[in-house]
């Protein structure tokens, strides 16, 4: 992903070979992502499926960065800088229209108001990476959930993602535990898919 302003290489080390594969079966038109930092995720997924038809994707991100960009001393201006000059260039790299819609703000307000605002089981790609706290984890999963419609297929990163804390690892600051209880809950209306295990994929099969 040339010319693009990234900081680091996340995505591409994480997730970008399985997509690649994922999207080689499934062509998304409507597609929500929570969390999108410098934009890595939503570049590609604007080049990926905006090569082939129009796209509407929502990016929902506080751009006041986690606990842990918080204490590393991350210069979140400019990461949502970035953000918005990269999602820029990858638009105008497609020929399709593309509808960028950008909510700033707490996922948890955010993905209420979009559910408020109609767009209730409309979603057929869901990227859940925002906060890394367990409980914040939890609220993403299960609004999102209400955000996919039957069939969507919902991504969720830093499965075994945790902080080296002084004391130790914290399950209440690591998504795994979160996750685990979503599924665990709704086991009987998701199938869980094969994917490296960094990432858990699952699509919805009912509400």
């Amino acid at each position: 992903m040339t010319g693009y302003k990234f900081t680091n290489n996340w995505f591409d080390s994480t997730a970008r070979g399985p997509w690649e594969q994922l999207f080689t079966k499934i062509r998304p038109a409507k597609v929500i992502e929570v969390g999108s930092y410098e934009g890595a995720s939503a570049c590609y997924l604007i080049e990926k499926l905006g090569a082939n038809a129009p796209l509407e994707i929502h990016c929902v991100d506080t751009w006041s960065g986690g606990v842990e960009h918080q204490s590393a001393g991350v210069d979140m201006a400019s990461v949502e800088t970035r953000f918005r000059e990269n999602t820029a260039l990858a638009i105008s790299r497609v020929s399709n229209p593309v509808a960028l819609h950008i909510h700033k703000g707490a996922s948890s307000d955010q993905l209420v108001k979009l559910l408020a605002g109609g767009h209730r089981g409309s979603f057929d790609f869901v990227y859940v990476d925002g906060s890394h706290q367990a409980a914040d984890v939890l609220a993403d999963a299960v609004l999102a959930f209400m955000l996919a419609k039957p069939g969507a297929m919902l991504v969720f990163d830093d499965y075994l993602w945790a902080e080296n804390l002084p004391y130790g690892r914290d399950p209440l600051r690591c998504p795994k535990p979160a996750i685990d209880a979503f599924i665990n809950l709704n086991f009987r209306k998701l199938n869980i898919l094969s994917a490296p295990l960094y990432q858990i994929y699952v699509q919805k099969i009912s509400d």
